[in-house]
Order: C-alpha cells, then sequence, then structure tokens
C-alpha cells in the first residue's frame, strides 16, 4: 500500500481510508474509541503518513474526531446528527433519482435492472444477507446515474453514514423494498423525472420507519 513518491502516498491514504472507513461502518471500532496512528499503521500493514491523511479525511466526513492532547477517536454522533442524516436522506435522494431519469445511460439502466432482479430472487428466497450489498451497489449507480458528481459523492457518502449509525429492523420488508427499487427503474427508464423523484421521496420515507440506531447517541455534545 505504501508509495515512495506523492502519487503513491495518496494512493495509499485513499485505500486507508477506505479500510478504516469500511472498519467504522462495520462496528469493528465504536463510536468513542481511540484510533492511534501506530496501531492503525499495524493493522493496515502502511507507515504513519498516510493514516495521517486517511484521518485527517474521514475528520471532514465526520466519522472521526481530534481533539487536541487526545488525538483521533471514531465520532459519537448525537441524536439530532443521526436524525439529520435520513432527513438529508430524504431530500438527496428523490432530487438525485428526478436527475437521473434525464441523465441515465442505457449502460446505468442495465446495471440497475440486473440489480432489481437479484434483490428480487434473493428477497423472494429469503437470502436476506446478500441484499444489503445490492442495495448498497442500486443506490450507489442511481446516484452515479444522476450524472452529478457532487451530489453522487453526498449520496455516497450519507449511505455510508446511515449504515453506520442506522441499523434495519424490518427485514420483512425485503420484497416491498426491492419493488420500490423496479418501480424506480421503470420511471428513469421512462425519463419521468417527477414520477421518479416522488417514488423515491416513498421509498426514503419507509426506509426511515423501520430504522432503528445501532449505537446510543447523545442527546446533546458540548463542541469542543
Amino acid at each position: 500500500m505504501n508509495g515512495s513518491d506523492g502519487t503513491g502516498r495518496r494512493i495509499s491514504a485513499q485505500v486507508v481510508c477506505t479500510a478504516i472507513r469500511d472498519d467504522i461502518v462495520g462496528g469493528f471500532y465504536p463510536p468513542g474509541s481511540r484510533l492511534t496512528e501506530e496501531l492503525l499503521a499495524q493493522r493496515y500493514g502502511v507507515s504513519r503518513v498516510p493514516v495521517r491523511e486517511a484521518l485527517r479525511t474521514l475528520e471532514s466526513e465526520g466519522f472521526v474526531r481530534t481533539r487536541r492532547h487526545a488525538g483521533a477517536s471514531v465520532a459519537e454522533p448525537t441524536e439530532q446528527e443521526a436524525a439529520d442524516l435520513l432527513e438529508l436522506r430524504g431530500l438527496l435522494e428523490p432530487l438525485g433519482t428526478a436527475r437521473a431519469a434525464q441523465r441515465r445511460t442505457e449502460a446505468h439502466l442495465k446495471v440497475l435492472r440486473g440489480l432489481v432482479r437479484l434483490g428480487q430472487e434473493r428477497a423472494v428466497q429469503g437470502q436476506l444477507s446478500d441484499l444489503p450489498s445490492l442495495s448498497g451497489w442500486f443506490h450507489e449507480t442511481l446516484a452515479q446515474a444522476s450524472g452529478s458528481p457532487t451530489l453522487a459523492a453526498l449520496l455516497t457518502q450519507l449511505r455510508y453514514k446511515i449504515t453506520w449509525v442506522y441499523g434495519d429492523s424490518a427485514p420483512n420488508r425485503a420484497v416491498e423494498s426491492w419493488d420500490e427499487h423496479a418501480a424506480i427503474v421503470d420511471a428513469v427508464a421512462r425519463g419521468d423525472a417527477e414520477r421518479a423523484r416522488r417514488l423515491a421521496a416513498v421509498h426514503a420515507e419507509r426506509a426511515t420507519a423501520v430504522r432503528t440506531l445501532k449505537h446510543p447517541v447523545n442527546a446533546a455534545r458540548r463542541r469542543a
């Protein structure tokens, strides 16, 4: 992962950033846990330089907090911050889906339809363990189809944070959820931006209704 020149260090930092983020989202590093450069470097087999760069990126994304004299630790979202994630999804996802209806390519549609087919099959068969990754891929592709790299990046980061903070307490909604995905893809394929927006808004609202917090959150937090 290491690189001796500037380009190598940037690549390494991106890889390390992804690895740390995945470990945070997956719960390996719970909220509030310390993140020391030395131990992180050992875990990922890199020097402390890309680790330091990765921590700065993760701090800017809201996954890590750094305090003077205390170092870096996994962020502890407040109750309001957790609620804001779902509200932002309800605003941005319909916007991205409406734009996808106007800007999607045939390549996007091919991937989206393939994911819907797989998701519906897995949901009907009760193979629920495959669904989170398929759903993530679906929403990432839909975001990319918006034709806006900035919006797609925001939606991807938002999805990571929601997965980090929230669990899904209603696995029985899997079939319904993938039917909603299918309807969204149909509207996107038809170029019906307004219908795509409405369907995405309803989908986000129903998903929000069954979300439960993975970890206790602070009702308030004193700003450092």
